[in-house]
């Protein structure tokens, strides 16, 4: 039997195990295509999968890695031939279906994107879920009027991957951009990446809140939620917009309408994991283009996919920050 290697995470009575072994190629599940996978990226929801309490994983074993960037070994579909070069994020791939740390991955047609001219497969996972939530929020701005010029935009949790993207992408479209973290030792990368200041994330989180606070942010991206987001929404300026996709600081909005219904302030959600196919490649194509930063490559920094549970569990202790690419190199033995 044909045999790869993949990172497989097992639960069972006895805990979680979870490490890179040889399984079968028979043992990939249903799809159109079948993809040798060159790249994938690190993603919370990566660590969440591998986590007994994390409740993400859909189905025991599982092959994690929501992200694949790979070119098509065999195609049962029309709109992909062999040699094809495919990107894979979102529809559930590493919660309900083997995802990308593995060197075959067999996926569904309708989930992939032909990789945009201008891209290649690991400048694509530079970006990953990270940056394709990212660039999604950054398109939401644009189309609800906040654009350079305006004033500040903020950026919260800006060293996690969409944070850290979502700072690259604004500079290069050249907004003015406050990025918001809680490691302070971060704040010289922030700027490297075209933030304009750094503050810290207690700056947010007033000790009594006000439901309408002096208006400070044009727009922002916020990754963070919760109270942060609340303290946000009441600091926008008139007619501005935030894109929220994060829930690191809770799931709870602890605000009131006024934001809405005072300043004409917009509260944008972004889901990346189910947006429409005409969607992504709208955004696969700005990322390969228009919000391409030219430092793309310092974004991330590479690994192999036995370094991959050490980097899993840093993410789960908060330890982590910025975006990590898997180099998957896959060959049948």
């Amino acid at each position: 039997m044909e045999k790869l290697n993949a990172l497989v995470v097992e639960q069972s009575g006895s805990g979680t195990e979870f490490g890179v072994k040889a399984i079968g190629l028979t043992e990939l599940p249903t799809g159109e295509l079948l993809v040798r996978v060159a790249y994938s990226s690190v993603n919370y929801k990566d660590a969440l999968a591998c986590s007994p309490d994390g409740n993400v994983a859909r189905i025991n074993p599982l092959v994690p890695g929501i992200d694949l960037a790979g070119v098509v070994v065999s195609s049962e579909s029309d709109a992909f031939a062999p040699g094809d070069e495919i990107v894979v994020t979102g529809f559930e791939l590493g919660v309900s279906h083997y995802g990308g740390f593995a060197e075959f991955a067999r996926v569904r047609a309708d989930w992939a994107v032909k990789l945009p001219q201008g891209l290649t497969l690991r400048e694509a996972m530079i970006y990953g879920t990270a940056g394709f939530t990212a660039a999604m929020s950054v398109l939401a701005l644009q189309e609800n009027g906040v654009k350079p010029g305006k004033g500040p935009v903020l950026v919260t949790g800006a060293t996690g991957g969409v944070g850290s993207v979502s700072v690259a992408i604004l500079a290069k479209l050249g907004y003015e951009i406050v990025a918001s973290t809680g490691k302070k030792e971060a704040a010289d990368e922030l700027l490297r990446l075209g933030a304009s200041k750094v503050i810290g994330r207690e700056e947010l989180l007033p000790e009594k809140p006000r439901p309408l606070d002096k208006m400070k942010w044009a727009g922002a991206i916020d990754c963070v939620g919760g109270p942060t987001l609340a303290a946000v929404l009441g600091a926008v300026s008139y007619g501005g917009a935030v894109a929220a996709s994060g829930l690191t600081g809770g799931a709870d909005l602890p605000t009131t309408v006024y934001p809405f219904i005072l300043r004409g302030v917009r509260l944008i959600g972004i889901d990346s994991v189910f947006a429409p196919m005409e969607l992504r490649i709208r955004v696969w194509d700005a990322l390969a283009g228009a919000f391409k930063p030219e430092a793309l490559a310092t974004l991330a920094t590479e690994v192999g996919m036995a370094e991959v549970p050490d980097i899993l569990a840093a993410m789960l202790a908060g330890r982590s920050r910025g975006r990590v690419i898997v180099n998957v190199s896959g060959k049948i033995d």
